[in-house]
């Protein structure tokens, strides 16, 4: 696609999109948007703010192409009229406090809020966002439920108030499984804005039955923050499991720094986690198991990111995609050397997002069509630390090892399974420099596995077509060799 077809906005984020491999709920889940207006975005129905702009730039590592596209756009007569400023303008949140207890059929979410206005205009209004979504790694799902019975106000029963006196509130979104309201700074009696200076403490809270909030809450930090503590409750004879996960602008997935601490309260147990000053657009996520056995809802199935899905948001394409099956096409060297390099420095970035999701014991490779580029470069970790990736441009194997061995292997495209795989145990490998020049290089043992397995990625082929027959991957939980090298004699 050349600069002319591209210079909009809208065509330079669908592009950088596919080329990160994100579906557009992916990349709404990182910009904090909902899904539906990606879609507005890129058919150009809607333009969105600097912010919202700068971020996507940033999360899709476009290098300021979609930035510049923007401000392009921007300055076009045809431009769309800009969206409202934020309710939050100047506001400085003090103290955010989520309070989330289950009593074994329904969720109640208490809401708190120190705010100060730093700000030079008094703040009339505070928008507040509902989501639910019971199946998050099944949307298909997630959809049909909430058609068949979406989330109501009714069933919400939300109630705010400002210090002691209620807060009025209007509608802004109301869709099957997304709320967004605003609150108002006043009730049917009286007005009561936050003033330049001024501090106020708000509270609000609903209610969503179990069959439609999944076991899990996150908490997104809008505005800059300078505690956020959340508080989940379970009953204690439910023997709850809990755990939590964080993304920010610079990482996309890590645990929790602090683990939740958990507390026994009557006949509830309470888990408790708290942070200071987090970054803006941070994304903190708690997760549950509720083990007993007679509450169906929670535990049939638990609905948490698998292994394939946190690869999925990192950007690697999963199986079934059509650029996994077919043969990558080669460069023309030295022509084509400088596209060579920018799918090489792609590969480098997807390298340094996926081991923000897992330990490589017996290093890595990942080739590009797993990030969506059809074309034929792969490079290949060793795994021994701080060691120089192996770059790999219009590969193949000129000659194999008639000793063979067999070892686990797993691939991001499919990262929930490992599989038992002959493999030879030396290698030869045909590859080209950006120059053109044709080299030779011979591989053994585990590097000769991982470089095997990424020049078959360029073949289109996946390791489960190297399984002897009848030989099936398993389930990742039940493989013992996670973070360990592997073995040879």
């Amino acid at each position: 696609m050349e600069s002319e077809e591209r210079s909009t906005f809208a065509a330079e984020l669908t592009h950088w999109r596919n080329v990160r491999g994100l579906s557009k709920a992916a990349l709404a889940q990182r910009l904090n948007i909902d899904p539906s207006y990606v879609s507005h975005m890129e058919a150009g129905r809607e333009h969105g703010s600097s912010q919202l702009a700068r971020r996507a730039d940033t999360e899709l590592d476009a290098g300021g192409a979609l930035w510049q596209a923007w401000q392009r756009t921007d300055a076009s007569p045809l431009a769309p009229e800009q969206p409202e400023p934020p309710s939050g303008t100047g506001l400085l949140v003090l103290e955010d406090e989520a309070a989330l207890s289950f009593d074994g059929s329904a969720y109640r979410l208490s809401m708190r809020r120190l705010l100060r206005n730093n700000g030079i205009d008094p703040v009339t209004r505070y928008l507040v966002r509902i989501a639910v979504d019971r199946y998050p790694s099944e949307p298909e799902r997630s959809n049909a439920l909430y058609r068949r019975n979406p989330l109501t106000w009714d069933e919400l029963d939300l109630t705010a108030h400002c210090g002691t006196e209620p807060m009025g509130w209007t509608v802004k979104h109301d869709r099957d499984a997304f709320k967004e309201v605003w609150l108002q700074f006043q009730s049917p009696t009286s007005r009561f804005p936050l003033y330049p200076g001024q501090e106020a403490e708000i509270t609000y809270s609903y209610s969503v039955g179990a069959e439609k909030w999944g076991p899990w809450f996150q908490r997104a930090v809008r505005l800059p923050t300078r505690r956020l503590a959340v508080e989940l409750a379970f009953p204690r004879d439910s023997e709850p499991t809990v755990w939590g996960t964080e993304t920010s602008m610079s990482a996309d997935f890590a645990p929790l720094r602090t683990a939740p601490q958990r507390t026994e309260r009557g006949d509830q147990s309470v888990f408790s986690w708290a942070t200071v000053d987090p970054p803006l657009h941070a994304r903190f996520r708690l997760e549950w198991r509720l083990k007993n056995a007679d509450d169906a809802k929670e535990n049939d199935p638990v609905n948490t990111l698998s292994a394939s899905q946190a690869m999925a948001n990192a950007g690697i394409v999963q199986d079934g995609d059509p650029v996994l099956g077919r043969r990558a096409r080669p460069f023309d060297l030295p022509a084509e050397a400088d596209e060579a390099k920018q799918v090489i420095r792609e590969l480098l970035a997807a390298v340094d997002r996926v081991r923000q999701l897992h330990t490589f014991g017996k290093g890595m490779g990942i080739a590009a069509p797993q990030i969506g580029i059809d074309r034929s470069a792969a490079v290949v970790f060793p795994p021994e630390a701080g060691a120089e990736p192996i770059v790999l441009l219009n590969a193949t194997v000129t000659e194999s090892s008639e000793e063979e061995d067999e070892q686990y292997e797993g691939c991001l495209s499919f990262f929930d399974v490992r599989g038992l795989v002959p493999r030879p145990l030396s290698i030869v490998v045909a590859h080209s420099d950006l120059d053109g020049t044709t080299r030779l290089s011979r591989f053994s043992q585990g590097l000769a596995r991982l470089v095997n397995h990424e020049v078959d990625h360029l073949d289109g082929v996946l390791y489960r077509e190297r399984m002897r027959p009848g030989v099936e991957p398993i389930p990742v939980d039940e493989y013992r060799g996670t973070g360990q090298r592997w073995t040879y004699g």
